[in-house]
């Protein structure tokens, strides 16, 4: 088994070890919850003040056009556009996951609806997806089946393929899943969904800024992420949205609001959709969160010169190989189930172990022992790796005190087993 001082010597070793001086960490924790909620940029609040103090306070409504207020949706989505396998023009920064996901559900639907050539027709009932996908995602599936008089299917990942026929409208996915960490191969469930006829959507929430993404390579046809996991732009930061360019100019978005106007600032009564992926905007942007959320998008750029996401992802294979590894030897007999792929071609950035008993109290005690994952319902303890600021070292710690935990019962108080709102 490794020891700590091994550890350490990865560390030095590491090239990316320099980008972990980007961040805001608090001495003496182990943030592990990178997946659910990035580390502050330590840049961040400068720039933010800088919008506030100046180009709010001094250029008020001048700043939508001498600081460039109103190109942000499109000047961070071609940031995030080199992270995805996007080109530039194709994806823009808006609202949240849900409503993005509501929009590219909607024209998916629609174009199938419409009887595209080649790709689409009449008669398909099936939207199809995981059954362990992120909820939202179910539940805004659902609304739209029974709009359009569909049914939405939950598979097992293995069963998805086998259930591709000519009866399935869209194949819905979520990259990485939530629970587990299991990757999807994105191109190759694609092109099985395009060979029968179906279109593909894939949510980034969990794969954006973690693990290498090629929506053109794959060619998918939508895609939605988050702006607040790895991408590090902070609590509730702006979603983006992506149409490939065969689809882009299309099918109207349901959500026609005026920022998706060909011309917005005419204030016609009529609605006619902007080029491209434009004409997935609605409202006004939300300003102040999108200037924190390109301070997070810098962060994960700043990996660029050392090897960009294939560097990240390497560092994130061995911190998570890692982790399995020492938990499985320093905590053997404790319970734990290993429910993330051991695989690693096969696993996000993330590493899910299953308990029966106890498994939201034990993340509970960790927390205050200093190391920061969470829980999901009902039995996994989740712990997110950023390679840009998590370490070997770190890893190794936290395990020693996940084995305290369980080895000397702390999770067993009562106050760890007090459900707060958020989990």
């Amino acid at each position: 088994m490794k020891d700590k001082t091994s550890c350490q010597r990865q560390d030095d070793a590491d090239r990316l070890r320099g980008l972990r001086d980007q961040f805001q960490l608090n001495d003496g924790e182990i943030y592990l919850d990178g997946n659910s909620l990035g580390v502050l940029p330590r840049a961040t609040a400068a720039r933010v003040q800088q919008t506030v103090a100046q180009e709010w306070g001094q250029g008020l409504i001048r700043s939508w056009n001498d600081a460039g207020w109103i190109d942000l949706p499109q000047r961070l989505g071609d940031k995030i556009a080199r992270l995805v396998g996007a080109a530039r023009g194709e994806l823009v920064v808006a609202d949240s996951t849900s409503v993005n996901l509501y929009k590219v559900m909607s024209a998916a639907l629609g174009l199938v609806a419409a009887d595209a050539p080649g790709r689409t027709r009449p008669g398909r009932t099936r939207i199809l997806s995981e059954r362990s996908n992120f909820p939202t995602d179910l539940y805004i599936a659902e609304g739209l089946a029974r709009q359009h008089g569909m049914t939405l299917e939950l598979l097992e990942p293995d069963e998805i393929p086998d259930q591709l026929d000519d009866r399935v409208a869209v194949l819905m996915l979520t990259h990485v899943n939530y629970r587990t960490g299991r990757m999807h191969d994105m191109a190759a469930l694609t092109r099985a969904a395009h060979d029968v006829g179906a279109l593909a959507v894939w949510d980034l929430a969990h794969s954006a800024g973690a693990v290498p993404v090629d929506l053109n390579g794959a060619g998918a046809d939508f895609a939605v992420g988050c702006g607040y996991k790895y991408l590090n732009g902070g609590p509730g930061a702006p979603a983006f949205v992506w149409a490939h360019a065969r689809h882009a100019d299309r099918m109207h978005q349901p959500l026609s609001g005026w920022m998706g106007h060909a011309a917005p600032f005419q204030f016609t009564p009529d609605y006619q959709p902007a080029p491209g992926i434009d004409r997935y905007l609605c409202g006004t942007p939300a300003l102040l969160s999108m200037t924190a959320l390109e301070c997070g998008i810098d962060s994960v750029l700043a990996a660029e010169p050392l090897g960009g996401m294939q560097a990240l992802r390497e560092k994130s294979i061995a911190l998570t190989g890692l982790f399995i590894e020492l938990v499985e030897e320093r905590c053997a007999g404790h319970g734990l189930t290993l429910v993330s792929p051991r695989d690693p071609a096969l696993r996000g950035s993330q590493v899910c172990f299953a308990r029966e008993e106890g498994a939201y109290a034990i993340v509970q005690a960790l927390i205050e022992r200093g190391v920061i994952g969470d829980f999901r319902a009902p039995d996994v303890l989740r712990f997110g790796f950023t390679p840009l600021y998590t370490r070997y070292a770190d890893v190794w710690e936290a395990v020693e005190r996940l084995h305290q935990v369980l080895a000397e019962g702390l999770w067993r108080e009562a106050r760890f087993q007090r459900l707060a709102a958020v989990t």
